[in-house]
């Protein structure tokens, strides 16, 4: 293969990889893991086995297995990619920070919030050190982390850390980014935790709004945020409109990820027991 041969079947291969995040995006995932494993097996056939664009679709494919809730998929995936990627990258690159940053998420999502906790670590002062405090993939990063320790209780780091997290967002992305609902969603949760329902609500309610502006009613992620606020609701006694919330969360969860995906069974139980 010549050179010119190679940089246009990279290029490719990469539009390739670029299309499947969009259809992961748009909350597709089947079509999304089409593309990604289309695009690995071109690239597996052409590279090398340690070639950075197989451990870009690597990530890629693991991300989106953890959106799929196929969690015991996403690991051996991620690890590939990072193996890869150490054997190729300078210990301080900070691409190595973007895989510490999934595999600490991958452990939140599965519930285990403190093996998660040095993976986001690690994360956290790698990018740090490469691109300096106020870059918002430091910030994501530093939201990551904030997010397993909230999980575990540790509720006045954890907000220390989205506050960080989230002046940068709107430093850089204005009020009404994605990255600022997440982290508005992610608050709520810490306000509801101590019993602070009034601005829970607000957050929750400003979240899902931009969501909505930016996914749609009908993404999963939007579904997250509805399912939250639902959850809120119930709390505080307001059966009916916790129910009619957990009612449109559950139909996007069942649509978009299926019956047995853990939001849709988390979420299917709820609304049983308010009923």
């Amino acid at each position: 293969m010549t050179t010119a041969e190679e940089n246009a079947l990279r290029l490719e291969i990469q539009e390739l990889g670029g299309l499947a995040n969009v259809r992961q995006t748009e909350g597709r995932y089947a079509e999304a893991e089409s593309l990604y494993r289309r695009a690995l097996a071109m690239a597996k056939a052409a590279f090398a086995p340690g070639d950075l664009d197989i451990a870009a679709l690597l990530n890629g494919l693991g991300v989106l297995h953890k959106y799929q809730g196929r969690y015991d998929d996403a690991e051996p995936v991620y690890r590939h990619a990072l193996a890869i990627a150490e054997a190729s990258l300078d210990p301080g690159h900070p691409d190595l920070a973007t895989l510490y940053h999934n595999l600490g998420g991958l452990e939140h999502a599965r519930g285990r919030a403190a093996a998660g906790e040095p993976w986001a670590r690690r994360s956290v002062e790698l990018r740090e050190r490469a691109l300096g405090p106020d870059h918002p993939d430091v910030a994501a990063d530093k939201a990551a982390l904030a997010a397993i320790l909230d999980a575990q209780g540790r509720f006045a780091e954890a907000e220390a850390l989205y506050g960080e997290a989230l002046a940068v967002f709107e430093k850089f992305y204005g009020p009404e980014h994605y990255e600022v609902a997440v982290n508005l969603n992610n608050l709520a949760a810490i306000r509801q935790a101590q019993g602070e329902a009034g601005q829970a609500e607000d957050f929750y309610r400003r979240a899902l709004a931009i969501k909505e502006k930016f996914l749609g009613t009908d993404h999963p992620d939007t579904a997250i945020t509805v399912h939250n606020l639902a959850t809120l609701l119930a709390g505080a006694g307001r059966t009916a409109e916790a129910a009619a919330l957990y009612g449109r969360a559950l139909a996007v969860f069942e649509s978009a990820l299926g019956e047995e995906h853990p939001h849709t069974v988390v979420c299917r139980e709820a609304l049983a027991g308010l009923r």
